[in-house]
């Protein structure tokens, strides 16, 4: 009998270590004892290795086919959506990265997709998951937030953000921050507060780059939004105050979904010590208003009302506000860049805004104005190229959410724990909402048939800023922030793209070349192309 026919497997049982490095031994030079002790060594882990290996893939086997035999239940034993585990261990875990990474990041769901249909399981960072990218499926999560679902970020994340911010509290002390956040970003306090701030901000930051500059966009739009948020936010006007905030937000936000590994070299060390940073200086400024308030005076910004008119502990008010820095530099600045981004590979639609924002120039010219509220509000064309930025490169492609409790869906039960992600690019890219999907078209958002979808509150079709219990309260103040800042960009400046470039979602948004142009400045308001 020989062994040319038998597998692998089936010869690593059938012989145990010992027994096969004598044959091989024998086989290879004749004698037991002419092989270095070494090489048995080597060879006997190997084998090992390769046994393990063995069980291992017919384990997976067997769960697969006894999931497959019995009609889509997955380990829990319950019902769920149909789709695969993946490889052993690792589940899809590295097509899911690679694709949130690349350009593109819905690429490995719309695989799933055509395979299982718009409701899939497959198996995300050793857990089960259910991967949604059905808008309706998608609302049920959000609009069950704190009932039958939770949010579930990674212990990178949560170590960040902080267990006192609004993104990562649950249940009832979720709903109050969301409450004071809401609060604090009412209409009217955008009117009050909040419009010209900003413009002054605009003003210092963006409106006095020389001719011929050349400048990294994406550092520049990470700065406006961090000057934006601690200004506004915290009072913080100088420019020194400003640059360091800025670099401890970058390395902040690049440790956010990194491995939770707190040695020097790796991402999450550096976050954390930028976070120790981002604290301190908080801290600082929390004593400055405390002892305001001691004299019967209300300090600056957001932080000196949120001391002034709520209860919370030092502790839980410097996570609250990492919380709205860090979202809303996140939405501000990524959107900022990511619009000029897409207006410079569309001159016809950069020449329409321009038209516009041109036009709120020149009847603000003769008193040099700012602009006012009813300006903001008659600029249709730069709300729809905001919209359509949003749709192709928002921030919040997908959520993290964990069943608190068995839930059933349809025909389905997603049983307590399991992973579930409403996968919200997916549907803002599906063809068959967006016909050509991929192509900046902010002209599709004055179609009447798109109105609908275009609620951005509300609409399970579009929904950038979330939607539920957890809907971004600063929303409209980022969309507020985004058309100030095209307004004096564009009426400031021509620009020539300097490098290629493309978009990249992992470890956060951005411009893998940072986006490099060369800036001209605008002699005259007469409307002219770009060029």
């Amino acid at each position: 009998m020989t062994t040319n026919n038998i597998v692998l497997p089936d010869l690593l049982r059938s012989l145990s270590p010992v027994e096969l490095i004598t044959r091989m031994r024998e086989k290879t030079t004749g004698s037991r004892d002419h092989w270095p002790l070494s090489c048995a060594i080597v060879l006997a882990t190997t084998l090992v290795f390769f046994a393990f290996l063995a069980k291992l893939i017919s384990a997976t086997k067997k769960r697969r086919s006894g999931r497959e035999g019995s009609s889509g239940r997955g380990s829990y034993g319950y019902k769920l959506p149909p789709g695969s585990t993946g490889w052993p261990l690792v589940g899809d875990t590295f097509a899911w990265f690679g694709a949130v990474a690349s350009s593109h990041p819905p690429r490995f769901v719309e695989q799933q997709v055509k395979r299982y249909g718009k409701i899939f399981s497959c198996r995300l960072l050793g857990k089960p998951a259910v991967v949604s990218a059905d808008p309706a499926f998608n609302r049920f999560v959000m609009q069950n937030e704190g009932k039958l679902f939770q949010s579930s970020y990674p212990k990178s994340f949560r170590d960040l953000v902080g267990k006192n911010g609004v993104i990562t509290t649950q249940g009832e002390q979720q709903r109050k921050l969301h409450g004071i956040a809401s609060n604090m970003m009412r209409l009217e306090k955008l009117k009050c507060h909040f419009l010209e701030d900003i413009q002054l901000v605009m003003l210092q930051s963006i409106c006095e780059f020389p001719d011929n500059q050349v400048i990294v966009l994406q550092d520049v739009c990470r700065k406006v939004a961090i000057n934006l948020m601690v200004n506004q936010l915290l009072g913080m006007s100088s420019e020194s105050d400003i640059d360091a905030m800025a670099r401890l937000f970058s390395d902040f936000v690049d440790g956010c979904l990194s491995l939770p590994i707190n040695l020097p070299g790796f991402a999450y060390h550096t976050a954390m010590k930028a976070r120790n940073h981002i604290v301190s200086k908080i801290n600082e400024t929390i004593a400055k208003n405390r002892r305001l308030q001691d004299l019967g005076e209300v300090g600056n910004g957001v932080l000196g009302r949120l001391l002034d008119e709520e209860s919370l502990p030092d502790e839980a008010v410097a996570d609250f506000i990492i919380n709205l820095i860090f979202a809303g530099n996140e939405t501000t600045a990524k959107t900022m860049l990511f619009a000029i981004y897409f207006l410079t590979q569309c001159p016809r639609a950069l020449k329409e805004l321009r038209e516009e924002q041109e036009g709120l120039k020149r009847h603000n010219a003769a008193e040099a104005e700012m602009l006012t509220w009813q300006d903001y509000k008659a600029m249709p064309f730069t709300q729809c190229v905001i919209d359509e930025t949003l749709r192709l490169g928002g921030i919040a492609i997908w959520l993290m959410r964990e069943a608190k409790e068995d839930v059933a869906y349809q025909d389905y039960i997603i049983p307590k724990g399991c992973f579930v992600v409403p996968f919200l690019s997916a549907v803002h890219l599906d063809e068959d909402l967006y016909p050509e999907a991929l192509d900046f078209n902010p002209w599709r958002w004055l179609n009447p048939e798109n109105q609908e979808k275009r609620n951005w509150r509300n609409s399970p079709f579009y929904a950038p800023f979330g939607g539920g219990a957890r809907f971004c309260p600063g929303a409209e103040v980022a969309r507020l922030q985004i058309a100030l800042f095209l307004h004096y960009f564009v009426t400031n400046y021509r620009w020539t793209q300097l490098k290629e470039d493309r978009m990249s979602f992992f470890p956060s948004a951005r411009l893998v070349n940072g986006f490099q142009v060369r800036l001209n400045r605008r002699k005259s308001t007469l409307i002219d192309s770009p060029k």
